[in-house]
C-alpha cells in the first residue's frame, strides 16, 4: 500500500474490550421486554448492528414486537457498563503506528454516538483519527458494507483508494469483503480462527499489541 492508504479500524471489540459487555447488555435488554435468549447465542451476533441483531436471534416477528424497545434498553444497559470497558493491549499504540506509517485512519463503529464518544476518550484518539463513524451515519449496519463505505466517504476517498480493515468479528470481515477491502482480524471478539479465515480474514492476531509488532508483515507496513 502507498502512504495515502486508509486504515479502517473497528472500535467495539477490536480496540475496546466490550464484546462480552454488549452480549450481557442485549441479554438484559431482551429480558426487560419479556424475551430470554442464552448469552452465548447473543455473543455470536456481537459485531452485527443492532438494527439486524434482533431479527437474527429471533426472527422478524421478534423484531416487530420488541425491536425498538429492546434496542433502546440495550443502549441504556451499555451506559451502565461503559466504565468497565477498557482499551485492549496495544490499542492506542496501533493507532499511533498506523499514523506514523503515513496512513489515514478512520475509526468505524455502528454503535451509538454517545458510546463512540466515550471510546474515543478512552483511547485518547481524537487527535489521531482522521474521522470516525457511528450508527447515525448509516441506515444498515454490519455485515452490510455501508459503514465502511461511509468511512471512506468521510475522507473524500475516491473509489479504488487502497484501504484495509481491522476487525474482531466475522461480521466485520464480511462487511470488509463486501466493501472490497482486505481485512485483518484480532481474536478479541471470541470467534474461532477457522470462522475468521472462512469469512475472509487475511491474517489473525491475538490483540492489537500483537498486530503492532507484526505490522511490517501486513498491508499496513
Amino acid at each position: 500500500m502507498t502512504d495515502s492508504a486508509i486504515a479502517v479500524l473497528d472500535i467495539d471489540g477490536t480496540l475496546i474490550d466490550s464484546n462480552y459487555h454488549h452480549a450481557l447488555a442485549w441479554y438484559r435488554a431482551l429480558r426487560s421486554v419479556g424475551e430470554t435468549f442464552p448469552v452465548w447465542r447473543l455473543h455470536r451476533l456481537i459485531g452485527m448492528g443492532g438494527d439486524q441483531l434482533i431479527t437474527a436471534v429471533g426472527g422478524e416477528d421478534l423484531e416487530r414486537r420488541v425491536g425498538e424497545r429492546a434496542r433502546e434498553s440495550q443502549g441504556e444497559e451499555v451506559d451502565t457498563l461503559l466504565e468497565e470497558m477498557s482499551p485492549l493491549p496495544g490499542a492506542r499504540e496501533l493507532l499511533v503506528a498506523v499514523k506514523q506509517r503515513g496512513h489515514r485512519l478512520v475509526l468505524a463503529s455502528s454503535g451509538r454516538q454517545r458510546h463512540v464518544e466515550t471510546f474515543l476518550d478512552k483511547l485518547d484518539a481524537r487527535d489521531l483519527a482522521d474521522a470516525w463513524t457511528s450508527s447515525d451515519d448509516v441506515e444498515t449496519s454490519k455485515p452490510a458494507p455501508d459503514l465502511l463505505i461511509t468511512a471512506l466517504k468521510k475522507l473524500g476517498a475516491p473509489p479504488g483508494t487502497p484501504s484495509v480493515m481491522v476487525g474482531d468479528s466475522v461480521w466485520d470481515i464480511e462487511a470488509a469483503k463486501r466493501a472490497g477491502m482486505p481485512a485483518i482480524a484480532v481474536r478479541c471478539g471470541g470467534f474461532g480462527d477457522d470462522e475468521l479465515r472462512e469469512a475472509g480474514a487475511i491474517a489473525l492476531y491475538d490483540t492489537p499489541a500483537d498486530l503492532v509488532r507484526a505490522l511490517a508483515d501486513t498491508p499496513l507496513a
